[in-house]
């Protein structure tokens, strides 16, 4: 009885050898995906000075354990293959056994809220949920501590899991109609439109949580090695200046007036703190390969003027270092761009400033692109259910730029506005059949951000007529946002400030 209580506890936890001696990371678990045309890398912990063997379909692979108990072993690269495989660790009298293996494309997935916002949730769930049994599409969605928890003092046993090692926990899942639930919504018809295409199993890693700025999932050593961010990384979190007001107010509410078991010289760990989910996630899997990252986050950082401005050149950074860990420099990243809200009953006089700099990121970033989604906001919510669009937006852009489908990408991006004989001229990518949303003239349009103008679409520009040549011109260039151009594949164009030349 004592034996068979001590292996439940051990099971329980996930623990891979009730000795504790072999291990793995605990994000290889049966039903994973793993990323085609890449050497796949195992590794974990073993007895030191030993040998263990790894056996994958027809190859094996014997790999020496170090004297510091790590070991790591490089498999050849797969082509995608949609057919059950298992992989089996054998160390000494121990064993591993990973079942109900696809090779395929993993996603990783992160941000705040509107990412982390489940299916169950969505707009269109209950029709959806009916379509839900996809054995192709598998997902690691790990909850986290703290999960929920609003406006109270962490209890003790979240203050616990507030190590790295324990902070997200979890299992790969089959895409059924009960595992779906929880699932990120956004993930999910993203990798539903890439299977519906391309037929290629689909992994989706979901690191998003609630409410995160992005600071928590930028690794403190690229901030630290930014001349703008570097104060970032400085002193406790809880007083940091440098970090949005609602973040560092939560963190006083959870953590702030209580010891910690786990912090360090950045203050106590919560999921908020700078660097924390890079750390405890995003880290620890850069050595496994992905196809690449998409990213919904913004609204943490969207309520003061100091965060605003710098968030375009943050987000670079953050691009640029996961690149780096990961050692694919060309590797897609894909991002949403905030929606509408009315600011009556949200912060979001700044949201036409961000919108505008998460547009022109895209000029900044390679293999990047930008699901345009203010005109699916909803007008009285920071989470507008409808997330089918954002990830089919997504979808768009990696189905051009990463799987050669030759489909639209985005709605009308803006590269140019240009006054001339009276009017000002503007010129678009992705300008193919301009049109009005609802079949109303355009709206959306002005020369001072504030009072609307008419203007006309002439083939592929528009043209707006003014007696004088005005120093900008806006577009959607309000929180909630009425604005209604689109193009032949009713996509939205995004808000802009564009100089006039």
């Amino acid at each position: 009885m004592r034996f068979f209580l001590v292996f439940n506890f051990f099971f329980f936890l996930g623990i891979h050898s009730i000795l504790g001696q072999l291990s793995v990371p605990k994000f290889f678990t049966d039903n994973m995906v793993l990323q085609r045309d890449k050497a796949v890398h195992l590794w974990g912990k073993g007895n030191p000075d030993t040998f263990l063997k790894v056996q994958f379909g027809e190859e094996t692979v014997t790999a020496r354990v170090g004297q510091d108990s790590n070991w790591s072993i490089l498999l050849k690269k797969r082509r995608a293959n949609p057919n059950p495989q298992s992989i089996l660790i054998t160390h000494r009298q121990q064993k591993i056994m990973l079942a109900n293996i696809l090779i395929g494309d993993v996603w990783l997935c992160i941000g705040q809220s509107n990412m982390e916002w489940p299916m169950e949730k969505e707009m269109h769930f209950e029709k959806e949920v009916k379509k839900a049994n996809r054995p192709l599409l598998r997902f690691y969605n790990p909850s986290y501590a703290g999960k929920s928890i609003y406006n109270e003092i962490f209890t003790d046993s979240v203050l616990r899991l507030l190590g790295k090692k324990d902070f997200y926990m979890g299992k790969w899942q089959v895409s059924d109609s009960n595992s779906v639930r929880k699932m990120s919504a956004v993930g999910y018809y993203f990798a539903k439109e890439l299977l519906e295409k391309k037929h290629v199993p689909i992994g989706l890693i979901n690191m998003a949580i609630g409410e995160a700025p992005i600071e928590t999932f930028v690794a403190v050593k690229a901030m630290e090695n930014h001349p703008k961010f570097t104060r970032k990384a400085k002193g406790n979190w809880l007083t940091n200046e440098e970090l949005p007001v609602w973040i560092r107010e939560r963190g006083h509410q959870n953590v702030g007036k209580i010891p910690v078991i786990h912090h360090d010289e950045l203050g106590p760990n919560h999921a908020f703190k700078p660097g924390f989910a890079f750390a405890a996630g995003i880290e620890p899997m850069a050595q496994m390969p992905i196809k690449g990252i998409l990213w919904y986050q913004g609204e943490s950082n969207a309520q003061e003027p100091e965060r605003v401005y710098e968030y375009a050149e943050l987000q670079k950074s953050m691009i640029e270092d996961y690149r780096k860990q990961w050692k694919q420099h060309e590797m897609p990243f894909y991002w949403a761009q905030l929606s509408s809200i009315d600011s009556s009953r949200y912060k979001s006089r700044y949201w036409p400033q961000f919108r505008n700099k998460q547009r022109k990121l895209l000029e900044e970033i390679d293999y990047g692109g930008m699901a345009v989604t203010s005109d699916i906001g909803a007008k009285n919510d920071v989470h507008p259910t409808n997330k089918k669009d954002v990830g089919n937006r997504l979808a768009r852009w990696a189905l051009n730029n990463v799987y050669s489908h030759g489909i639209m990408p985005s709605g009308p991006l803006p590269y140019s506005a240009v006054y001339k004989d009276g009017k000002v001229v503007v010129s678009y990518e992705y300008s193919d059949g301009l049109t009005s949303s609802d079949g109303k003239p355009l709206r959306g349009f002005s020369l001072d951000g504030k009072n609307s103008v008419k203007a006309d679409i002439q083939k592929d520009k528009i043209v707006i007529p003014t007696v004088r040549k005005p120093k900008f011109l806006y577009y959607a260039w309000r929180p909630w946002s009425d604005a209604n151009l689109v193009n032949v594949e009713k996509l939205p164009a995004s808000t802009f400030k564009l100089k006039v030349e």
